[in-house]
């Protein structure tokens, strides 16, 4: 019995570990975002185009990270959009 707790534990410990670093990387892509080049009289088309490249890697890269830490969420998830546009 005792060894099934530690499993448990292990695996509550991973998955809180999961949360914790796509919680960083969610946190981080959404500051990426929020510092987006403003579009006023002195916009940049070359700083805006450095800032879309990077939000998109940091994008491509959270959502790396939870297909492969997340897959059942994703078919949830899939299934629900699935439903929402078939109405």
């Amino acid at each position: 019995m005792e060894q099934n707790v530690n499993s448990k534990e292990k695996k509550v410990a991973c998955d809180s570990e999961k949360f914790r670093k796509c919680i960083k990387m969610m946190r981080q892509l959404v500051s990426d975002i929020q510092g987006a080049p403003y579009p006023g009289d002195d916009f940049e088309p070359e700083l805006y185009k450095i800032w879309y490249e990077h939000v998109q890697k940091a994008a491509g890269e959270c959502f790396r990270y939870l297909d492969l830490n997340f897959p059942l969420e994703k078919s949830d998830f899939s299934k629900t959009l699935d439903n929402l546009f078939d109405k």
